[in-house]
């Protein structure tokens, strides 16, 4: 190899070392705060003794803020979103994959501007009908809020993959007597089981990470985590340390789920990418 080679190659080492340090100093900066005491919050950087009393806080609901029942919440609220988007969303992105008729791409592309349309733009008309029809601040009404969110992912995603299922597996089935229904159970989803997982992950994580819909459709009894920990900013003194550890804490669930079903994320996240 030679020297100009291999002077590129450590270059572009080096250059790739600096982005990921780039890309985590910032995680990394939240844990350090995490661990802070209050009274170093504001007069060191790296230099301090570090202690899990802003964790204890955080879960032991010694300020004030509930914040494990906003953790519960989310909990609820966004598996109820995917399970709900996943009942409505796999039929109808199978049905739109296998029938197409006259204004079926409209239908589709309506559906996906329900996921991209700025959710300020909706909120206010929400929040008077919420309030008429007592959908306030209530589990039912987050998780109709979420799947909102959700279902346009669940349907336009696990389109493509029942698109790359071949037709002529569920015609095989219906030959050997099986209905549309039961083709569709037991021959096509279990054959995108994959892209199934790598889908609830990623719609468990839009629903999760939701800010605006649980800022303004909530207030107390279905408050989410997003919104919970800001409430250790307030006051006269803001609790970086304690804002910092509610952030970390409410990470965890997603990277639990995307550990636990890693082996099918990631055939889920290939599933169909070269067709045959």
């Amino acid at each position: 190899m030679s020297t100009g080679k291999r002077l590129s190659g450590v270059l572009a080492d080096l250059a790739l070392i600096l982005y990921f340090v780039f890309a985590l100093f910032p995680i990394a900066w939240m844990v350090i705060l995490s661990l802070k005491p209050a009274d170093q919050l504001f007069s060191t950087y790296f230099s301090f003794s570090p202690t899990l009393d802003g964790y204890r806080t955080v879960l032991g609901d010694s300020e004030g803020i509930p914040f494990v029942r906003f953790f519960v919440n989310s909990l609820v609220v966004s598996v109820g979103a995917v399970a709900l988007s996943l009942v409505v969303g796999l039929p109808a992105a199978y049905a739109s994959a296998r029938w197409r008729f006259r204004g079926s791409e409209n239908l589709m592309f309506t559906l996906l501007s329900f996921r991209f349309a700025p959710e300020l733009t909706v909120i206010i008309p929400l929040f008077v009908l919420y309030q008429k029809l007592g959908l306030f601040d209530t589990y039912v009404g987050m998780v109709w809020v979420l799947q909102l969110v959700t279902l346009p992912l669940i349907v336009w995603i696990m389109r493509s993959y029942f698109a790359d299922l071949t037709p002529e597996l569920e015609q095989a089935a219906l030959l050997d007597g099986y209905t549309r229904r039961q083709a569709f159970f037991r021959v096509a989803l279990p054959l995108v089981k994959p892209g199934v997982a790598a889908v609830s992950l990623l719609a468990f994580i839009f629903a999760w990470n939701n800010f605006v819909f649980p800022l303004i459709l909530t207030s107390n009894e279905a408050q989410t985590v997003t919104v919970g920990a800001l409430s250790f900013l307030g006051g006269d003194r803001p609790k970086y340390n304690l804002t910092a550890a509610a952030a970390l804490v409410s990470v965890v669930p997603p990277l639990l789920l995307a550990l636990t079903i890693q082996r099918y994320l990631v055939r889920g996240l290939s599933f169909g990418a070269v067709k045959s």
